[in-house]
């Protein structure tokens, strides 16, 4: 079973059935994911991975923290063979440090897991951030407003989702321009 494979089943047994909301918007970040394959190269089918199960963490089976990115990113780590570049994306994904520092864990997330390359973290970002809970595509924009609105902006969701907002803002405009740029080499001259 190839990796990306090997993702879809994982995250499909933790989140279709307690979560069918989370599972359609993990589909649809993983779509997300492969629309952006002409500027991955040979990371493709990594990022398409990654993206499918970036919110295992909410998965009752496995959390432990009430924090996604570091509980999916832990169980990640003990199943046997898991890519760790896979792993160290679910860990960091969407500003992850940003939510983990509300929670008082951004020393256990900075401590356990590395930052994986910056252009695929703004990849696995945008694919997140520019898709609904129900798996749509969206605006950078629409998301985080999505997201205020439905947790409140005093919350800590809502305060790190607004903290966050200008990275999440500038990470999908570099995604846009790598793609424009990439979609121009494609034109004929």
């Amino acid at each position: 079973m190839g990796l990306t494979e090997w993702a879809y089943a994982l995250s499909e047994s933790l989140l279709s059935e307690p979560l069918p909301r989370r599972w359609a918007h993990s589909l649809g970040v993983a779509e997300r994911a492969r629309s952006l394959s002409c500027i991955l190269g040979e990371d493709a089918a990594l990022l398409e991975a990654a993206a499918v199960l970036h919110d295992i963490g909410y998965s009752p089976a496995i959390a432990t923290t009430g924090f996604h990115p570091l509980d999916g990113a832990r169980f990640l780590k003990g199943q046997d063979g898991t890519d760790e570049r896979v792993v160290r994306l679910v860990a960091h994904h969407s500003c992850a440090l940003l939510e983990a520092e509300e929670r008082g864990l951004r020393a256990e997330l900075e401590g356990e897991f590395e930052l994986e390359r910056p252009d695929l973290v703004d990849a696995l970002l945008y694919c997140d951030m520019t898709t609904t809970p129900d798996g749509t595509p969206t605006t950078s924009t629409e998301r985080v407003d999505e997201i205020v609105q439905r947790y409140g902006p005093e919350t800590l969701v809502g305060r790190f989702i607004q903290r966050a907002a200008p990275e999440i803002h500038a990470a999908s405009r570099r995604v846009e321009e790598r793609m424009a740029d990439a979609s121009v080499g494609d034109q004929p001259r």
